[in-house]
């Protein structure tokens, strides 16, 4: 059986009516806990360091968007053999490499296609023809700023044996017959041949250029390749990098202070302005996905930078993304509006109960007593006020840690080495620089990615989300710690609190319990994972048509996916309570767990009466800053900055998502001061009455005022 906490938490009487003088508050004989733990932390962020130096040292973020040309370098590339800084477009010079690779029964890679970076995407001439030349050098006297403003042609400068060379598409010039446009920074071919630019191929004496609709297909296909999107998703988020700061990182900040101070002072009314600005919100980011999805105007993503043809229309995975991320958004808004419906009933219930009989007072006793709950919170913070400025420490530090862990994800998913491609295919091409024709390595170069570097992107991710968790969990452990040395002054005014309460608990936690953080913390991102894990796993064998046949075989695939769900909701619930119970006792996590979980199991429907409407009310809270976030995010990247250029986005989804994932993670921040604030008390509470047959005594003086008077508090427990 646990001991009374009394001895421990606070100076009062202990079960054998000695009294505890001079113990101050929460201060006994703690140690260090769990810190084999704290030591596999620091080697994790040894581990995260070591992991993203491999990516800064072998990753290029440029790689991400711009693609390589035939010598292996990167488009874009300043530093690269001639100088490309303003060379960022990657165009295919012959024609027929392109059509043939994509055929079905081709044996010519489309890697192989010799290809060059340009400013901007060849056009044929109406009149006469273009050509596009390979980079100047060697006998070609022109610098690079010399050959983009003769629009890459030097074709008339050539010797008659370099021009019959070119004749034969095989270098240094080759014809521009197809016009081009620019789709993600390569130059898709558009099926329509130059009927007068082919004229004059042919009186040149040219070789046969295939004239097909099929010209377009492998590099459509490349751009619209799986890895291809992905990295335009990633270099996205990159590129967003000030929507980042400003409204992943600013306006949730802001919002989250401004909703702390207004749920200290406006208590009653936060529930309906916090129901009523979610469903505002959520309409809202659903609407910009219609705008974007092209649903509604005419503002949808398009795959094409810069000035084309209005007619002339490129499909692309984005935009069926889009069209999913708008169906879902849709589905959450209509679940929304329903449930906003029954939480305005339950609210309703709540604020009349006290005009109404003592029926309909046990009637909706479970949200009367939230609420009461949370106004003791509001009070709790307006005495220990440093509550509301704490969460700016560790939003600081995460702060910190998000842009280093950015850089590094940028770097490493951007990592692999440039390797040439080894090939038995005729792909002949004149080279300046040697001044003779090349057959042999001449297949141009790839990105080769290794299968540790898969390991190192996903333990990445995990140590992501491991340091959230840990940073949000000692912000709530401090928090508890703040707030349970509150409640156990056993109403003898602020001098019984300790100095700066908020520090006191800071240091406890840093000098005992971090170790214990770092397991919890560890124990929810591991449960995560694998949970991630078979759900990815779980839609692969949904692709692949693998999924059971027989019903049975189907309902217990979803019903493990459920289970794994509860185990991880049960897990964070526990993990939250343990953290109060760490704060409180100072024990380890697993003593705390079980402290936590006994405490509970003894108080349950006392518990449940107060969680519901409170816990209900802090996620709305906490949506509401993240999808304000993700409101900012959508306008901010409506601006031309993101709609053209090299700045350009591919769609917006990716950081949208992540500032709604960091206006989430900001919003848990600042909320869990009231969060914390409510489910120490109750804890506490719960405890204090059990000690002393059903009385609490032990309860400060806000909270014996917000229940009334000590009968009522007395029947409210029963």
């Amino acid at each position: 059986m646990r001991g009374p906490l009394g001895p421990v938490i606070g100076r009062y009487p202990s079960s054998d009516g000695n009294a505890q003088m001079g113990g101050g508050i929460i201060k006994h004989n703690r140690k260090c806990r769990d810190v084999v733990f704290l030591l596999v932390f620091i080697a994790f962020w040894v581990a995260m360091i070591v992991n993203s130096s491999f990516g800064f040292n072998q990753g290029n973020p440029l790689r991400l968007n711009y693609g390589l040309d035939y010598k292996g370098n990167v488009c874009g590339d300043r530093h690269a053999d001639p100088n490309l800084r303003e060379l960022e477009l990657t165009y295919w010079l012959n024609p027929n490499q392109v059509y043939q690779s994509g055929l079905k029964d081709s044996h010519v890679n489309f890697e192989y296609a010799r290809r060059i970076c340009l400013m901007d995407c060849p056009i044929p001439s109406e009149d006469s023809l273009n050509w596009v030349c390979d980079y100047p050098e060697g006998d070609v006297k022109l610098s690079v700023d010399d050959w983009i403003d003769r629009n890459y042609d030097y074709f008339a400068d050539l010797t008659p044996e370099l021009r019959n060379n070119s004749l034969q598409l095989l270098g240094p010039c080759y014809p521009v017959i197809f016009p081009s446009v620019n789709v993600y920074w390569s130059c898709q071919f558009i099926a329509r041949a130059s009927n007068v630019s082919m004229r004059h191929w042919q009186q040149m004496g040219g070789v046969n250029i295939v004239d097909d609709i099929g010209i377009d297909k492998s590099i459509h296909r490349a751009i619209n390749s799986r890895s291809a999107v992905l990295k335009r998703y990633v270099a996205d988020v990159g590129k967003s990098w000030p929507v980042l700061i400003v409204c992943g990182g600013i306006v949730p900040l802001f919002l989250s202070i401004i909703w702390l101070l207004m749920i200290r002072h406006f208590v009653v009314g936060m529930p309906w302005v916090t129901v009523i600005l979610f469903n505002i919100l959520v309409i809202s980011v659903t609407m910009f996905y219609y705008l974007k999805a092209g649903w509604i105007g005419n503002d949808a993503v398009t795959p094409i930078i810069g000035e084309h043809d209005p007619y002339y229309h490129v499909s692309a995975r984005e935009l069926s993304h889009l069209h999913a991320a708008a169906v879902l958004m849709t589905v959450v808004m209509i679940v929304a509006f329903l449930s906003s419906i029954a939480i305005v009933r339950r609210i309703l219930m709540a604020t009349s109960v006290l005009k109404a009989s003592n029926y309909h007072w046990q009637l909706c006793l479970p949200c009367t007593f939230g609420i009461f709950v949370v106004k003791v919170a509001a009070k709790v913070i307006g005495e220990v006020q440093a509550l509301i400025i704490f969460p700016v420490i560790p939003y600081a530090l995460l702060a910190i840690f998000y842009m280093f862990w950015l850089s590094a994800a940028l770097h490493l998913f951007s990592s692999g080495r440039i390797v040439q491609n080894s090939c038995s295919e005729n792909c002949c091409a004149y080279d300046l620089k040697s001044k003779r024709m090349i057959c042999d390595n001449c297949c141009g170069y790839s990105i080769r990615y290794t299968p540790h570097l898969t390991a190192a992107i996903l333990f990445h991710l995990f140590g992501c989300y491991w340091a959230t968790q840990f940073f949000v969990s000692a912000s709530s452990t401090v928090i508890a710690g703040s707030v349970a040395s509150y409640y156990w002054a056993r109403g003898d005014g602020p001098q019984e609190i300790p100095f700066l309460p908020v520090f006191a608990s800071m240091k406890r936690l840093i000098r005992y319990s971090l170790g214990s953080v770092a397991l919890g913390s560890l124990i929810v991102s591991f449960v995560e994972s694998i949970r991630f894990i078979l759900e990815a796993l779980r839609r692969k064998l949904k692709v692949a048509n693998s999924m059971p046949d027989s019903w049975f075989g189907r309902m217990m695939f979803h019903s493990s996916q459920f289970f794994l769900k509860c185990i991880g909701w049960t897990i964070k619930s526990v993990n939250h309570n343990a953290y109060i119970m760490i704060a409180i006792t100072g024990k380890g996590f697993f003593k705390a767990s079980e402290i936590a979980t006994e405490l509970i199991m003894s108080n349950i429907l006392r518990i449940g009466k107060v969680n519901v409407i409170g816990d209900v009310i802090l996620f709305l809270g906490k949506l509401c800053v993240s999808l304000t976030s993700a409101l900012f995010a959508f306008l901010m990247l409506d601006t031309h900055k993101y709609k053209s250029g090299h700045n350009k986005i591919s769609s917006p989804i990716f950081p949208v998502l992540a500032c709604w994932s960091l206006g989430y993670v900001v919003a848990t921040l600042f909320f869990a001061v009231v969060e914390m604030s409510i489910d120490t008390i109750i804890l506490s509470f719960c405890q204090d009455s059990e000690e002393h047959q059903g009385t609490a005594q032990y309860a400060p003086p806000l909270l014996i005022e917000t229940l009334g008077d000590q009968n009522e508090m007395q029947r409210l427990t029963q």
